[in-house]
């Protein structure tokens, strides 16, 4: 994105006093706020420590969905948020990025959720996803020709419904591209070591960028989207800030496919979690793992315990054949960042969080690739109203 010229005025404008707001955190949220801001006229630096997405929005399920599993946990706000931002990412912001791709949802014998409940949840969602929601009821001919190799033994009953899919990388980065574009300053490889912040007067942002050296950037406002990172800049602020997100841990596993795959499934596993498994760049996606992580976000890796969970839980719904150790071919880990609250990570509401430190430092803590839209807006509000006129 930054040719080794580029990059060295980019430097030169950064340490420029001038900023009206410096971003922390160049995921899929910390893009957003970026291009919300500058397309606002306010003076933007993007800063990102590693490589733009390369954490947490990278590792993701690669869907843009409506919200499907929150159903059981009774979110319906989220669910409507989610349906609406992932019709205006598919229609307005991002068509050549975010794409339908249907999904079937078996109800087998035995499973958490029979084929009551599993009707029951598909019309609920039909009716919260407004136009263009479908939900249909599949024969096991039409059930083999959208997915080759779902199990079929004690199937009781299989529905579908509409999803999206993304290359989220790929919206990470245009979304950082758009933001450059709309005059915002964007640096990557720049990590924040130190912050010095005045009572909603701004400050400093001192940033590590590897061989060009120490910096030091001033604005007025800081927002902080540093995803799992999120605690390790707020401890920059104040090194007694109680943590405001705890992190799970989330694997996915790549497999070849076998067959014409026409659509994804979601297996509902009680708990309110689901195993997937997407057709995704030629390969079998499946997951996802829901742990909890504490450790170094630079560490986290993916164990055989993982691997085992995963295909375990996918042999809910496929052939064994499919699901053998040696036909794994890739796998990821990444980390969600989610609101502290008591109970297991995989209950823990998906929603987001904004908090706004006695020295003005605003920091965003969960939140989901699907709502990033908003966010971005919701962040963006919580600064000085003058600061963001017609947002």
């Amino acid at each position: 994105m930054l040719t080794p010229t580029s990059r060295a005025d980019t430097i030169d404008r950064l340490v420029e006093p001038n900023l009206d707001l410096a971003v922390i955190g160049g995921g899929i949220a910390g893009a957003r706020i970026a291009f919300e801001a500058a397309r606002l006229g306010l003076r933007v630096a993007l800063v990102e420590g590693g490589d733009f997405g390369s954490g947490t929005s990278s590792a993701s399920s690669k869907l843009v969905h409506g919200g499907f599993r929150y159903l059981p946990m009774g979110d319906i706000g989220l669910v409507r948020e989610s349906q609406h931002e992932r019709r205006i990412l598919m229609e307005r912001v991002a068509p050549n990025l975010v794409r339908p791709l249907p999904f079937l949802l078996p109800a087998y014998a035995g499973s958490p959720r029979g084929p009551a409940a599993v009707a029951a949840g598909l019309l609920m969602y039909r009716a919260l996803s407004g136009r263009g929601g479908r939900v249909a009821w599949l024969r096991r001919r039409a059930i083999h020709d959208a997915v080759p190799g779902l199990r079929l033994d004690g199937l009781r009953m299989c529905g579908t419904f509409d999803e999206a899919e993304t290359i989220d990388s790929r919206l990470v980065l245009a979304t950082v591209k758009a933001a450059a574009k709309s005059g915002a300053l964007v640096l990557n490889r720049a990590k924040v070591i130190g912050l010095e912040l005045r009572h909603n007067r701004g400050g400093a942002v001192t940033i590590d960028a590897g061989r060009d050296g120490a910096l030091e950037l001033h604005a007025r406002h800081v927002i902080n989207a540093a995803g799992p990172w999120v605690d390790h800049v707020r401890a920059l602020d104040d090194p007694y800030a109680e943590p405001l997100v705890r992190l799970s841990k989330g694997v996915h596993l790549l497999l070849p496919l076998q067959g014409a795959w026409r659509a994804g499934v979601a297996m509902p596993l009680g708990g309110g979690r689901v195993a997937l498994g997407i057709p995704w760049q030629g390969m079998l996606m499946l997951g996802t793992t829901d742990t909890p992580y504490a450790g170094d976000p630079a560490g986290v890796q993916v164990t055989e315990a993982d691997i085992s969970s995963v295909l375990d839980e996918a042999s809910g719904f496929l052939e064994p054949g499919m699901l053998r150790r040696d036909r794994v071919r890739f796998q990821t880990a990444g980390l969600r960042a989610l609101p502290v609250v008591d109970g297991d990570t995989a209950a823990a509401r998906r929603g987001h969080m904004i908090e706004v430190s006695r020295n003005g430092l605003v920091s965003v803590a969960g939140g989901k690739l699907t709502t990033h839209r908003v966010i971005a807006c919701d962040a963006l509000r919580r600064l000085p109203r003058s600061s963001v006129d017609g947002l």
